[in-house]
């Protein structure tokens, strides 16, 4: 029993379930269209033997790190000046609540047409899926840090730079990993997309052309890697948050330290 609550924890437990769920039902399915666990395993090694599958996951996630990279850079400060100022706030928020209905899927085209085929639209299109979930999340943090707290720095006679820097910031991290976490799997929705339309290499690209030649375990190896992909950056910033939230003793306070 010990061994399978270990084995719960670790999530061990989870995937082997999945993969017999997976065999149970490939299995009472036409596998040229449901391929087993198998089958998906040996369309990976034919992609393996010509090196287009480690060169698609370079390129897909090489796309996405760059896309999240610069929308979240952007995102951060500008949430923490939006949730600091609220006639900044009052100003913008039509704009975000606007504009974050708007899936980047739908401006593919017009990325297309404004920045070329080349990579630029691709990382710009991820950018635009990143930036308003951060932004977001790290104003709705700002706004929510306790008034009580920033009186009591101010009374101790500290600058708004020390209450940003000692006060607000450490309040809003729970909020800022909450939100990049979010926006990470946006940018993995929306380079799916971009690839699909627009690109000749990457995860994508191999979904959308495996149809053509009816290779469906070939579709079922780029979705377990799209998923591997964002399961792994996802544990990551997992880790760098709980580590970020120890550091400023709040760890309790979040899932993150949980």
């Amino acid at each position: 029993m010990r061994y399978v609550r270990k084995g719960l924890q670790m999530g061990i437990v989870s995937w082997l379930l999945f993969l017999i769920l997976w065999q149970i039902f490939a299995m009472n399915s036409n596998q040229d269209y449901f391929p087993t666990p198998v089958q998906t395993f040996r369309g990976a090694v034919e992609l393996i033997a010509d090196n287009s599958l480690v060169t698609y996951v370079f390129i897909s996630f090489k796309r996405v790190l760059l896309g999240w990279l610069l929308g979240s850079l952007l995102g951060i400060p500008a949430g923490l000046l939006i949730g600091r100022f609220k006639w900044l706030r009052q100003l913008v928020e039509p704009y975000l609540n606007f504009f974050r209905f708007i899936p980047a899927l739908a401006f593919i085209t017009l990325f297309i047409l404004w920045f070329g085929i080349g990579e630029q639209s691709k990382v710009i299109l991820i950018m635009y899926a990143t930036l308003f979930i951060v932004i977001l999340n790290t104003a709705a943090g700002v706004v929510n840090v306790e008034d009580d707290k920033i009186r009591s720095a101010r009374s101790l006679g500290a600058s708004e730079r020390q209450i940003l820097i000692h006060v607000i910031i450490p309040a809003v991290v729970p909020a800022f990993f909450n939100g990049v976490r979010l926006a990470m799997g946006n940018s993995f929705m929306a380079i799916v997309g971009a690839e699909m339309i627009a690109a000749n290499e990457g995860v994508g690209y191999l979904i959308w052309t495996s149809r053509l030649y009816s290779k469906t375990d070939w579709i079922f190896v780029g979705l377990l890697l799209l998923g591997l992909m964002g399961f792994t950056g996802d544990q990551l910033l997992r880790w760098l948050g709980k580590t970020s939230l120890k550091r400023y003793g709040i760890a309790k306070e979040t899932r993150f330290g949980r």
